[in-house]
């Protein structure tokens, strides 16, 4: 599966406006040795959830809840000048006008500026004209066998489609994500039964 060459912004849309798994999906990806600034817009807090501290595995998060979604995209910008963050994040509701090319241009140049990656993520909207590197559609799988209690949930999974990036080709895989692996790489493609070849040839092809 590929991932950015550098830290810059991406954006991701949950397959269903209420599937919170692009959260494991995306955490997954951060260093969890840095601070994480988080901003809310007060939409998708009422529709979505408020982020739960002690549910991320970061050491210090910076919550920020904003009133509207030109608000939370003046606190990402503002957020991403400091090199000090692991990430940005940053979501949003539906498709308020404030978040048009320009907004997301804007996000995608101080990310890289500052070497801060950011992550904007679109709950209800529709992938409409972005200056985002890199859009996901992210949804959750079932989890993963459970290696010593067929009972028990195993690692988690998820259907990712990278349906546009620039410079690389789109792609869609199954994937999860083994933590106890201690790879460089946070995932693993998902076969189905019967398909290790398939999922061989499909890492090589990845990682290349």
């Amino acid at each position: 599966m590929p991932r950015p060459p550098q830290p810059t912004l991406s954006e991701l849309f949950a397959a269903q406006p209420r599937d919170g798994g692009w959260a494991g999906f995306l955490l997954a990806q951060l260093d969890p040795g840095k601070p994480l600034l988080w901003v809310q817009e007060r939409m998708a807090i009422l529709e979505a959830g408020r982020v739960h501290p002690p549910g991320i595995g970061c050491p210090e998060l910076i919550h920020v809840t904003a009133r509207d979604a030109r608000s939370a995209l003046w606190a990402m910008e503002e957020g991403l000048r400091c090199g000090a963050l692991g990430a940005v994040i940053g979501e949003l509701w539906g498709n308020p006008a404030s978040l048009d090319f320009t907004a997301t241009r804007r996000l995608a140049v101080a990310s890289e500026r500052s070497g801060v990656p950011a992550w904007l993520v679109r709950l209800g909207g529709s992938a409409d004209l972005s200056g985002a590197r890199m859009r996901w559609r992210i949804a959750s799988c079932p989890s993963q066998a459970h290696p010593f209690d067929p009972r028990a949930p195993g690692d988690p999974a998820w259907d990712a489609e990278l349906f546009r990036a620039r410079g690389r080709p789109p792609g869609r895989w199954s994937i999860a994500h083994e933590p106890q692996a201690g790879t460089a790489h946070p995932f693993r493609l998902v076969a189905a039964p019967g398909d290790r070849a398939l999922e061989q040839d499909a890492r090589e092809r990845l990682t290349a």
